[in-house]
């Protein structure tokens, strides 16, 4: 190679390391140029924002404020306040963990081609917010609010305005449901429910919902009666079918005559009278047959415009809301521990368990013997109704007891268990039929009763 070669060599070689020097001098300027930060890159109080839209993927949303918001592709459509609100106060103070100053190519972080874009518009300024790529190094989403620079923000506004227009709705609430002044239910169920602490028509303290039933006041039971309400209070109000029901569509639904509609009075946290009203049905279609877990089943709060669909098992549980469904089941209508005495007619012989009360303890003898109590209370509270009846009995008295009771006015409940068929018993409790009872569980009441006055 002659010396003009080897020197044109040299000077590429030399030309190629100096424009490697350069650039690694560019490289480090424009890394010294991502620097942390802890800046506020966006102030834009709440309340000054008139207008908000963005664009995630296929998803394109836009609300404008008067007064309330409003959803611009539909008025009508009820828009939570709230969750508006939500969206704009990241942005009353933006902060940024890291700021790429004079950035060049937004195509790097992804926001030549942001996978969402946000626009708040104030009375005298737009607000473009673009969202680009998500830095799984730093845990960071690249943001650009159109000042020349790059942002890396901890908190990803993605995480929000991932939303949907279902996810902007005013869901009707329904109220925590502790206790009920009063139950109104109209429609497959047609009576009313009130709270009285003491209304004297109940063997038990615990009694405390009452309804009308033979021409007296009778207990429901405070357990099924609480957990009703505790299925409306939890009840999931999300899935609506329409946002703006019209009649037609209401008759679509059932819910222009609904099967069952409950009124609920009761007192809010600050003791506010408050009624809640809910309506339950299923397409008329339905209605005309169907198994429980295969049906669409709707609901609708009060007069609200929105109808939802709601869970077979829902509908199911609070549907069944008859007397028969919220009435006591157990045949024994009082609390076994306020019997001071039993008086037992059986096969034509009668037996009187009598008790003594010392240092808050009752122990009950016969024939001067005290007794182990524990197989007859077990018997006698495990009777209950396999269905309820109001059939005069017709055939032989199995057993009867009554219960005398250690409370006011020294009361006392009869009850008196007669064949039915092989497989039950029908109950009579204070004279009136009640209910149709397991066989076994009587003959298991029958060997306690001769364990103790057969030994």
């Amino acid at each position: 190679m002659n010396r003009s070669k080897k020197l044109a060599v040299l000077l590429g070689v030399l030309l190629v390391v100096s424009a490697a020097a350069f650039g690694a001098t560019r490289w480090e300027a424009r890394k010294e140029q991502i620097l942390n930060s802890d800046a506020v890159i966006l102030e834009v109080p709440v309340e000054s924002v008139q207008g908000l839209s963005w664009e995630y993927q296929s998803n394109s949303l836009s609300f404008h404020r008067d007064g309330t918001w409003l959803y611009d592709g539909d008025e009508a459509f009820p828009v939570d306040d709230k969750k508006v609100d939500a969206l704009l106060e990241r942005f009353q103070s933006f902060g940024a963990a890291f700021i790429i100053e004079n950035v060049e190519d937004y195509g790097q972080y992804g926001l030549d081609d942001p996978v969402c874009t946000v626009k708040l518009e104030t009375e005298d300024q737009t607000y473009e917010i673009k969202l680009g790529d998500y830095s799984k190094m730093d845990s960071q989403r690249y943001v650009d609010v159109g000042d020349g620079n790059a942002y890396l923000v901890k908190d990803d506004p993605l995480d929000a305005f991932d939303a949907g227009l279902s996810d902007m709705i005013r869901h009707d609430e329904t109220p925590a449901l502790e206790q009920a002044d009063k139950i109104q239910f109209s429609g497959a169920a047609d009576y009313s429910v009130s709270y009285e602490e003491t209304s004297g028509n109940s063997y038990r303290d615990r009694d405390v919902y009452y309804t009308s039933h033979s021409g007296g006041q009778v207990p429901l039971d405070t357990a099924k009666v609480t957990g009703y309400l505790s299925e409306i209070s939890s009840l999931s109000l999300t899935n609506y079918v329409t946002y703006h029901a019209t009649e037609e569509e209401l008759q679509r639904y059932g819910l222009d005559r609904p099967e069952l509609t409950v009124s609920v009075e009761y007192h809010d946290a600050d003791e506010a009278a408050q009624t809640f009203v809910l309506n339950l049905s299923r397409g008329p279609a339905e209605q005309d047959g169907g198994e429980d877990d295969a049906i669409t089943a709707y609901a609708r709060v009060g007069d609200s415009p929105i109808v939802y669909q709601m869970s077979s098992s829902s509908y199911a549980f609070l549907t069944a809301a008859s007397y028969d469904d919220l009435r006591h089941r157990e045949v024994l209508p009082a609390e076994f521990a306020d019997i001071s005495r039993l008086d037992i007619s059986l096969e034509g012989q009668s037996y009187t368990l009598a008790s003594e009360e010392s240092d808050g303890r009752r122990t009950f003898s016969y024939a001067g013997n005290e007794l182990d109590m524990a197989q007859l209370q077990s018997a006698l509270e495990a009777l209950s109704a396999d269905s309820f009846t109001d059939e005069t009995p017709s055939q032989k008295l199995e057993i009867g007891l009554t219960a005398h009771l250690d409370r006011d006015g020294d009361p006392a409940v009869q009850i008196e268990l007669y064949r039915y068929d092989g497989a039950h018993c029908l109950a009579v409790v204070d004279g009136e039929p009640v209910s149709l009872v397991d066989r076994a569980d009587v003959v298991e009441l029958i060997e306690a009763v001769h364990a103790i006055v057969l030994n």
